[in-house]
């Protein structure tokens, strides 16, 4: 099967591609740049889920062979954990980076959202004799792409353990010395017997 027809499929997926790279150049030049602004360090993730979450709900109406509904409910939710361990962290007062198993889930949640549009049209394309299984290309990003969120996803929950634990280690200390210093700066009690 060639590539004619399927000119919607080919469309979304250029669309995607392109707010896929807008998104990651955007926040490369801005921290490049050193512009990186409160309001950009919460739009800029939030719009990152957004536009993942939209894709996932779509697909599992537009391509169900491929994005089963339990799929986009596991994404979606790894999501909405993420943000929400986010959000505890900013309010203790320290971040949670995005780890390299975060960067390489984004990069394959693009890739099975490129192919899974892409599958919805071709099974597999013919160039010349040389045949590209997109159906099974699509299904085996999906999977591989659900493994690493559900790995990014624990190790975003160990890294927030970790600093929370920490946290109020500190805490619990610095309320030790706090209670041991008030207890050494107490004035020495009069004796009764002492006649002034």
């Amino acid at each position: 099967m060639g590539l004619r027809g399927g000119e919607q499929e080919v469309i979304a997926s250029i669309v995607f591609i392109l707010a896929s790279i807008t998104d990651g150049l955007d926040g490369y030049l801005a921290r490049r740049r050193q512009q990186i602004t409160t309001m950009g360090m919460l739009l800029d993730p939030l719009a990152d889920k957004l536009m993942v979450s939209a894709a996932f709900i779509i697909l599992v109406a537009y391509n169900p062979r491929v994005v089963p509904p339990w799929i986009a409910v596991l994404v979606i939710g790894r999501e909405f954990l993420v943000s929400g361990l986010r959000s505890i962290a900013a309010t203790e007062g320290f971040t949670i980076e995005a780890s390299e198993i975060g960067k390489l889930k984004t990069v394959i949640q693009i890739v099975s959202v490129v192919a899974a549009i892409l599958a919805h049209r071709w099974d597999y394309w013919n160039w010349g004799g040389f045949i590209v299984g997109v159906h099974f290309i699509a299904v085996t990003a999906i999977y591989w792409m659900v493994i690493v969120s559900i790995i990014s996803a624990v190790d975003y929950f160990v890294g927030f353990w970790k600093k929370i634990d920490h946290a109020s280690d500190k805490r619990r200390n610095r309320r030790s010395f706090v209670l041991s210093r008030k207890k050494k700066s107490a004035p020495p009690a009069e004796h009764p017997s002492r006649i002034s």
